[in-house]
């Protein structure tokens, strides 16, 4: 059996924002549906690396595999292995970096979708990079986003960010240069930043808003304050089997009695109408994304498939 193999080049060339939407969306119909298995995200490592690896698998979405990816002290690196859903063999290996921001993107978007009210026209968006792109490109998808609000600590990044986003969007994205001015009055909040204190804080979250939060997954590690879960009505997560091992988000507000696991739902079964979600205008509610198997290697295959008729990719084997 020959494997094929893509690289981020041939990846770009086929991904889009509206495939990955569809394709994570089918992926949290397949795990509420139990049709779906998600494994919780493992970890190991050396002195010097640390191996992160994402199983997943949905017969009915052709699909079997895991994310893996590398960090060190000289970077990143992300790969996603596919295998025949029925002899087991390897079908394919993608370079998976631009793969894992259009899946987060997307994943934040079909929470929103679900969750942020439909007039819904404005977006605060924490982070410059790469993460905090394929946020914005989602939010513009789901909703008919009329500005957008960007904070990040560097002001020439924040200036670039916000020149690029306009022109992929169509929308006004303005650079702030206090970071409330992200979050206040604003219908739709992103977190996408590497911080390890909090950047987003209660007291700037008003009535009616929906927050992403997607920028950390290590326990030791959190992008907002207690303040923020006092004010939600709806706590949602990707995966709360993974939440318990990497929701840093989370550890304070249970600490201070503000919710409980019990609170917290699994953003599957709401997203098919298990739970209500937003039952109000004036609600407050929250997605925290970790970053699943399942959409990882649902988005691979769709990717291949699509590489496969454009001829792209080579054959290792």
């Amino acid at each position: 059996m020959s494997i094929l193999y893509l690289t981020e080049a041939d990846v770009a060339r086929v991904v889009t924002m509206d495939l990955a939407l569809e394709t994570v969306s089918a992926a949290f119909r397949k795990l509420a549906l139990d049709e779906a298995v998600n494994n919780p995200r493992q970890r190991c490592q050396t002195d010097h690396v640390m191996l992160h690896v994402l199983p997943a698998a949905a017969k009915s979405l052709g699909a079997i595999g895991f994310k893996a990816y590398t960090t060190s002290k000289t970077g990143t690196q992300f790969h996603v292995t596919l295998f025949d859903p029925k002899y087991g063999g390897i079908t394919a290996i993608l370079e998976a970096d631009l793969l894992g921001q259009f899946r987060t993107g997307a994943a934040s978007g079909v929470a929103t979708k679900k969750l942020a009210r439909t007039d819904a026209s404005t977006v605060g968006v924490f982070g410059t990079g790469k993460q905090a792109r394929t946020q914005l490109l989602a939010m513009c998808k789901v909703r008919t986003i009329k500005k957008a609000f960007v904070y990040g600590r560097d002001a020439d990044r924040r200036q670039a960010f916000a020149a690029q986003m306009t022109q992929e969007t169509g929308v006004a994205v303005v650079p702030v240069a206090k970071p409330e001015e992200a979050a206040k009055g604003l219908d739709i909040v992103v977190t996408a930043t590497s911080s390890r204190e909090p950047v987003l804080f209660g007291e700037w979250v008003s009535a009616g808003q929906h927050l992403n939060l997607i920028g950390s997954n290590f326990i030791g590690k959190m992008e907002t304050d207690v303040e923020v879960f006092r004010r939600a009505q709806v706590v949602c997560v990707d995966s709360k089997e993974q939440a318990k091992l990497e929701a840093g988000d989370f550890v304070e507000p249970m600490k201070a009695g503000v919710f409980q696991w019990g609170d917290v739902f699994d953003f599957a079964p709401l997203f098919v109408g298990r739970y209500p979600g937003r039952e109000s205008p004036q609600d407050v509610t929250v997605f925290k994304s970790l970053g699943l198997g399942i959409e990882d290697i649902a988005l691979a295959v769709k990717i291949v498939e699509a590489a496969k008729k454009e001829g792209l990719g080579r054959e290792l084997l």
